[in-house]
């Protein structure tokens, strides 16, 4: 009997950032792996700054390839982080990602996520315009795991969020802790679906957490750079996105900020083919 095949795609948070080992990311879908049963062949796909462009054009044919039973696709806050950000385009690529896995009888692991304004601590007319993308994604991130039968973790929403022991230091990745949340998570609903047969993932952390003046030379050296890659793509925008909310706020008119992005989402999911393979039941 051939082991189980997991093929992990996405952006940075799959890959592991945050929850450094031995020199190499680790992260909470090779912490998820090692629990799913007693032989299991896991592969990491994920990249740091992947968009829904990297998974769909470079990510899955490489996964593929594999023959994954189960592959998880966990991507969309890189998209909103650029000044290219746009709901009908992430919509396309995911559904088609989510079908081809779906066409090949993988079983598919999806999220939605925390909206990165949020994470930061930006003010609350550059945070806004981030949330209000985030929330778009992950309304699609919802309708397409319905239809596709995905099992789906509601990962933008929790205690968890507010508990600063689960995060980095750039305050947008899990720390170690916080990756073994996720993989606790996503356990448990494989473990109820009798998918998963291994023990769960232990939630305690395996090394100590990183002191305050190592996150503080993260920051200021890998995390400067960090910030200043992305600035350079969305700043502009973002600035001209915020000065919006602050005309409409001052108006008594955001609500149609809000109407907007909602009929953009709806738009985006009514192009899509309602046609579709058969459903497997949604484990969350």
């Amino acid at each position: 009997m051939r082991p189980l095949r997991f093929v992990a795609l996405g952006d940075s948070l799959t890959e592991g950032v945050g929850d450094p080992v031995g020199g190499d990311r680790r992260g909470w879908a090779a912490l998820l792996a090692d629990g799913l049963g007693p032989a299991v062949d896991f592969t990491n796909l994920a990249l740091s700054g992947s968009q829904t462009r990297d998974v769909l054009e470079r990510q899955l044919p490489a996964a593929l390839d594999l023959r994954p039973d189960i592959a998880s696709v966990v991507i969309g806050v890189n998209d909103t982080l650029r000044c290219t950000f746009d709901i009908h385009a992430v919509a396309a690529r995911l559904d088609e990602v989510y079908r081809t896995f779906r066409e090949r009888e993988s079983l598919l692991l999806t999220a939605c996520l925390p909206d990165p304004g949020a994470m930061l601590g930006l003010p609350g007319a550059l945070a806004r315009p981030l949330a209000r993308r985030q929330r778009a994604v992950n309304t699609v991130v919802h309708a397409l795991s319905e239809r596709y039968g995905a099992v789906h973790l509601h990962a933008s929403e929790g205690a968890w969020l507010t508990d600063r022991a689960m995060w980095s230091a750039d305050r947008l990745h899990p720390g170690e802790r916080g990756h073994r949340q996720l993989a606790v998570r996503f356990h448990a609903l494989l473990a109820q679906a009798g998918i998963a047969t291994g023990p769960g993932p232990s939630p305690e952390p395996e090394f100590p957490v990183p002191t305050r003046g190592a996150s503080l030379w993260w920051l200021a050296t890998a995390g400067t750079g960090w910030v200043a890659r992305r600035c350079t793509d969305l700043l502009p925008q973002l600035l001209t996105l915020a000065a919006a909310e602050v005309r409409h706020k001052a108006r008594g008119t955001s609500a149609r900020l809000d109407l907007s992005a909602s009929h953009a989402v709806a738009s985006a999911l009514a192009a899509l083919s309602v046609s579709g393979p058969e459903h497997r039941p949604e484990v969350a």
